[in-house]
């Protein structure tokens, strides 16, 4: 999860995100770097708009939350409706863009 953070923290700074930058916020934090997690993390944000999938991962979110909290109160013999499945689906879909 330090990946993507470090990865959201360029972005919100403004900064290019680039192995080099990754690894560099990754060191400072203290964390021991596997270089294959950065370069697999920055070859998978290639191409991808960060705020966009900001916003829909803060659309999704709410939508996602209630279903959670209703798929617990469910007895364990009752499967989820369809619609709580497909709205778990799209936040999935949606915070997939994020990672890759």
């Amino acid at each position: 999860m330090e990946y993507v953070y470090a990865t959201m923290l360029l972005h919100k700074a403004g900064k290019e995100i680039t192995e080099d930058a990754v690894k560099a916020v990754l060191k400072s934090a203290g964390v021991n770097v596997d270089e294959a997690r950065v370069k697999a993390l920055v070859a998978a944000l290639q191409g991808v708009d960060i705020e966009e999938a900001i916003k829909k991962a803060a659309v999704a979110a709410p939508v996602a939350a209630p279903v959670a909290s209703e798929a617990k109160a469910e007895k364990k013999d009752d499967k989820p409706k369809e619609d709580d499945k497909k709205a778990e689906e799209s936040a999935a879909a949606g915070l997939g863009a994020l990672f890759g």
